[in-house]
């Protein structure tokens, strides 16, 4: 009874989990022995009937020949070898004839495979590179028997280590044989012509001159040679060759050929290289502190990952934008369009058996497989518009269709930051009174700095004055003389309403250790006003840090509800320069008014 509840249990928490997922399981082969990466999936309608099929780049593993696959569903339609291990698949409109039905092209090792209907239709090789003149003048002495194999390998690993120019094919299998099979391999190809031949590394499509789905085409191949080319759809030939600084291994691109567009390579070198149609050289350059494991263009912001576990956002013109850490590696990444609801996303398989989908910065879903995936497309399979196809690690094949009600909202995959980080500014237009005083502040910055310099030096020299002008006069409620160290505060010392005021002062000694001795206060007031019975006394022996108050009475005389000030002065015994001075503000005497 306890096993059959907990089957129970175990299958409504399926069930449930079924119910909440925004995906439907179509289709789990863990046997389906297909070896690829995302670069390597390609879906199309192949024959023109609506049924799209999944083309599949396998690499063969285990020592086994490289293959070309077409799935229908999920059993394979057919199967055909490939003479080396495929970079890329693609398929794009050659032409604007009726059945339009897209080609397949399959870039394998120098060459690019185009298949149309499923057979082949051309066969497009990359150009052969110049070869080292000092591994063809030794091959030419080879040839005429003045050197032994022995000196030819010590010279052509020389060339191999300093020459920029990398060896042919030929001359780096050569160094790797062992010491009796030179002579024969020498003899065998010293009469064949030297020929460097480079390979492609990615390979993406490009519109030609329309926008539209079912556009015209055009493949742009990256090379192990530092180059991209970009190839006419109906004559193969180069249209556009273009140079970086490394090696391509990721190409977006967007645009058209013939208006206007832009290529982005993420390299070998740790680098991301922007190029537009009329530069032979990278535009922009994005450098990253780690290498690039794929590289995803969602609308116009660039979605990097890298190997230290991160997703990377970039405008077109290079600048960084947002970054999110990944709880594992990212294996692969690529795009996620539902053109239903207008969403673009990134998909991002983790080491950890996660597919993670995100827009922007927001996760959206997390979908969880039984192995890690290390390919990924999205697209319209079969008849489903909305189709998920993974490959994982160990060969297998896991199909998932989309849920017609699914709606991806943010911040339903894991809390993140608030959404107010996101909320772009309303920044206002500028005006014309904001272009005019920009132009005026470009023309006339030097005579405006000079000018606000002028009247800055002029604010310090007046301040100086006054100050100076101030302690020289006494005026301050602060000593600076060092033999007299004083501070005296009389601000809310006046107490009462009148006609008696009680006034109190606060004299303080600042000298850290010596006392001060011999001081007078004398205050200055107008006769007429009021009368002070003690105008004149001597301070007691101050000790240092202490606060001693001082209280005296002063009496209103006006009865017309006159206030004025009266001056405190602290002076030295046989001195009549005031060591420091205060100004206080009397009140009106309230008595006097209310009588």
């Amino acid at each position: 009874m306890a096993a059959a509840s907990s089957s129970d249990s175990d299958s409504g928490r399926a069930e449930s989990n079924e119910a909440n997922s925004k995906w439907l399981d179509a289709h789990y082969d863990p046997m389906a022995n297909i070896h690829t990466f995302s670069s390597c999936l390609a879906l199309a309608d192949l024959h023109g009937d609506g049924e799209y099929k999944l083309v599949v780049g396998d690499l063969g593993p285990g020592g086994q020949q490289p293959r070309l696959k077409v799935l229908k569903g999920p059993t394979v339609l057919t199967e055909s070898p490939l003479p080396a291990l495929p970079a890329s698949a693609a398929t794009f409109l050659m032409d604007q004839h009726e059945p339009r039905t897209p080609a397949l092209a399959l870039a394998s090792g120098p060459c690019v495979y185009v298949y149309k209907n499923l057979r082949p239709y051309f066969k497009f090789s990359l150009p052969q590179l110049p070869p080292n003149p000092l591994e063809q003048d030794l091959w030419n002495q080879a040839k005429e028997d003045r050197i032994d194999p022995l000196t030819l390998k010590e010279m052509l690993e020389d060339i191999r280590e300093k020459a920029e120019v990398p060896l042919s094919v030929q001359s780096l299998r050569f160094l790797q044989l062992e010491l009796s099979e030179m002579e024969a391999f020498v003899n065998q190809h010293k009469s064949k012509a030297i020929k460097r031949q480079t390979v492609i590394t990615t390979m993406t499509t490009l519109k030609k001159n329309l926008a539209d789905e079912d556009a015209v085409s055009c493949l742009v191949l990256g090379t192990e040679n530092k180059e991209l080319l970009v190839l006419d759809p109906e004559a193969f030939t180069i249209l556009a060759k273009m140079s970086l600084p490394s090696v391509p291994v990721f190409l977006e691109v967007s645009g058209q050929f013939d208006v206007e567009f832009r290529l982005t390579a993420a390299c070998r070198n740790g680098s991301i290289y922007i190029l537009r149609r009329d530069s032979k050289h990278p535009k922009y350059c994005i450098e990253l502190s780690a290498q690039p494991v794929g590289l995803v263009r969602v609308h116009k912001i660039l979605v990097v990952g890298s190997t230290q576990e991160s997703l990377h956002g970039f405008t077109h013109k290079g600048k960084k934008l947002w970054t999110v850490q990944m709880p594992a590696a990212i294996l692969t990444m690529n795009l996620l369009e539902q053109r239903s609801r207008g969403l673009q996303a990134v998909m991002a398989a983790l080491a950890n058996g996660e597919v993670r989908i995100y827009r922007d910065k927001a996760l959206l879903n997390v979908i969880c497989a039984p192995d890690a995936v290390t390919s990924l497309c999205f697209g319209r399979y079969g008849r489903e518009d909305n189709t998920l196809i993974m490959t994982t690690r160990g060969g297998g094949l896991i199909i998932k269709i989309l849920k017609r009600t699914a709606v991806f909202v943010e911040g339903t995959g894991e809390a993140g930051p608030p959404l107010a980080q996101t909320t772009k500014l309303n920044v206002p237009r500028k005006t014309r009174l904001y272009v005019d005083q920009t132009l005026r502040e470009r023309e006339a910055g030097t005579a405006m700095h000079r000018t606000f310099q002028t009247d800055l030096y002029l604010l310090r020299l007046r301040a100086a004055r006054a100050y100076v002008q101030a302690l020289e006069s006494s005026l301050s409620p602060m000593s600076t003389t060092a033999r007299e160290p004083l501070k005296l505060h009389a601000v809310a010392g006046v107490q009462g309403l009148g006609p008696t005021f009680k006034l109190t002062l606060h004299l303080q000694n600042t000298s850290a250790a010596r006392p001060v001795l011999g001081l007078q206060v004398c205050f200055l007031y107008s006769e007429a006003l009021y009368a002070l019975p003690r105008a004149f006394f001597k301070v007691p022996l101050l000790v240092p840090g202490l606060s001693y108050p001082l209280e005296t009475f002063v009496e209103s005389l006006s009865s017309k509800g006159i206030s004025d000030m009266i001056k405190v002065l602290v002076l030295r015994e046989g001195h009549s320069a005031p060591l420091l001075s205060a100004h206080i503000n009397m009140p009106v005497s309230e008595g006097l008014a209310a009588a």
